[in-house]
């Protein structure tokens, strides 16, 4: 189109000036210069035009190239965030798995301590009795002089002598101590036989439930179960240790997990209702500050609206 005008325009041109050297007495010489001349310009209007062309159109090539060359990053780079976003998920997923086998291992650890603690203060009491018991041994032996005659001992006055008879056998096996039961227990849980853990320390609450350890076997009951996702169960048996065992010291985690595994099955108010009570409960523990993340997590705040 625009190389048409250019045409026209010269033809005007072209055309007034041949008017031009019509209307007046013009010498031949000139009129033929100017003719020559303005051929001239017209074709160098017509190679600039094209050289336009041609550069506009070697500039489409170039940004058509460019914007192909974008786009093949931006599919490249958005594959790449892709890739980053599953690995980071990945590595928050172990981060998870390994922090609950290092809980579960500190649990064991912590648990081991109190057990030590409690057989400590048995093993004590156990050496007062014996001392107070040899005591009175003595006193009564001081206190009594056995009278004797041609080399017989007189029997001392209220002494009963021993019996030869001995008590029955019973047919029905003893269970295994304390002590085997719930470390069998702890050792199971972190080999991953969740099955055997949970018989024992079942076992463990059947012979000595009125133990100081008897709340932690309950609590590891909740654990077993919520980690093979029985997560009702898990419920019961956390609601077990808060209501059984006013004292314990796995009631903040207890209440923690109760939480989780009311989450666990969709039940988020009575949830958020547990955790709540961590934090109001428990505060500075390490419970508080797992509660206060999960609620951020959730999206909610930590207390509730007055």
């Amino acid at each position: 189109m625009r190389i048409r005008n250019i045409a026209i325009f010269s033809a005007v041109i072209l055309a007034s000036a041949l008017a031009g050297s019509l209307a007046g007495p013009r010498p031949a010489e000139a009129v033929a210069r100017e003719l020559i001349d303005l051929q001239r310009d017209v074709t160098t209007l017509l190679q600039g035009h094209k050289d336009l062309s041609d550069r506009v159109i070697q500039d489409h090539t170039m940004m058509k190239t460019l914007v192909e060359q974008s786009n093949d990053n931006v599919g490249k780079l958005a594959s790449t965030m892709g890739s980053l976003q599953k690995s980071v998920q990945d590595v928050q997923a172990n981060s998870g798995a390994r922090l609950d086998t290092m809980s579960t291992q500190v649990q064991g650890l912590s648990d081991n301590l109190e057990e030590i603690k409690s057989r400590l203060g048995k093993l004590n009491q156990q050496l007062v009795d014996l001392q107070n018991s040899v005591q009175s041994l003595d006193a009564k032996i001081s206190g009594s002089a056995p009278a004797t005659s041609g080399g017989t001992a007189t029997p001392t006055a209220g002494v009963v002598p021993p019996t030869t008879s001995s008590a029955v056998p019973s047919n029905t096996p003893a269970p295994p101590s304390a002590n085997t039961l719930y470390e069998s227990g702890l050792a199971d849980i972190r080999s991953g036989k969740q099955d055997l853990a949970r018989s024992e320390f079942q076992d463990y609450l059947k012979y000595y439930g009125a133990t100081d350890l008897a709340s932690n076997a309950q609590f590891y009951l909740g654990e077993i179960a919520y980690a093979q996702k029985n997560y009702d169960q898990a419920v019961s048996e956390y609601d077990k240790v808060l209501s059984n065992y006013p004292k314990s010291f796995k009631l903040a985690p207890a209440q923690l997990k109760k939480a989780m595994a009311l989450i666990q099955l969709g039940q988020k108010t009575a949830g958020v209702r547990e955790l709540r009570e961590v934090v109001k409960r428990y505060p500075g523990t390490e419970e508080d500050r797992l509660a206060r993340a999960k609620l951020k997590e959730l999206g909610v705040a930590v207390s509730a609206a007055r």
